[in-house]
């Protein structure tokens, strides 16, 4: 298994169990970096839905405090197994990102640090769960993937705003749920 995409580069490859196993590896390193607690640190994104194509990066999501609370030792932990602080912009969210190698061309891991329990935390939780547990969801989520890669493999920004609509459908069915 190889983790990894350059910057902008958009592809997808075959699902395998090696992603879970990566996950529980890094896990593990967190825990031991910080004094996070295992249920803080899920595993998100495609690479956490079983039998699904993804870009070749795992995320996860670390639920802390408050955004507010992380403080630069915490980040020197995060740091001590390999991420760093992008400078992403998103509400109530920190991105952190491991590379490949310390040329910072390729990204192979994604933090997603945000407040256990909030509503981020909730809905990147929900939207593995419910693909998990749906076939037809996971089938029409490829199917999206697969048809921005008919016309492009980069734009990031733009591969994410066309799964946009059927993200926040999903994240919408646990507000009803």
């Amino acid at each position: 298994m190889t983790l990894g995409l350059e910057n902008n580069e958009v592809r997808l490859v075959e699902y395998t169990t090696e992603w879970q196993k990566e996950f529980s590896r890094m896990k593990e390193q967190l825990l031991q970096a910080t004094s996070l607690l295992p249920h803080q640190i899920e595993h998100v994104g495609s690479t956490a839905i079983h039998g699904m194509a993804a870009k070749p990066i795992l995320d996860m999501v670390v639920g802390i405090d408050s955004i507010e609370s992380v403080n630069r030792e915490f980040l020197k932990a995060l740091q001590s197994v390999g991420f760093l602080r992008l400078r992403v912009e998103r509400p109530n969210e920190i991105v952190l990102a491991k590379f490949a190698d310390d040329t910072y061309a390729v990204k192979t891991h994604y933090i997603h640090l945000v407040e256990y329990g909030g509503e981020v935390w909730h809905n990147l939780i929900f939207f593995r769960d419910y693909l998990n547990a749906n076939e037809e969801a996971r089938q029409q989520y490829l199917t999206i993937k697969l048809d921005y890669l008919k016309t492009s493999s980069s734009g990031i920004q733009e591969y994410t705003a066309f799964k946009e609509a059927f993200v926040q459908e999903i994240f919408e069915k646990r507000k009803i749920d």
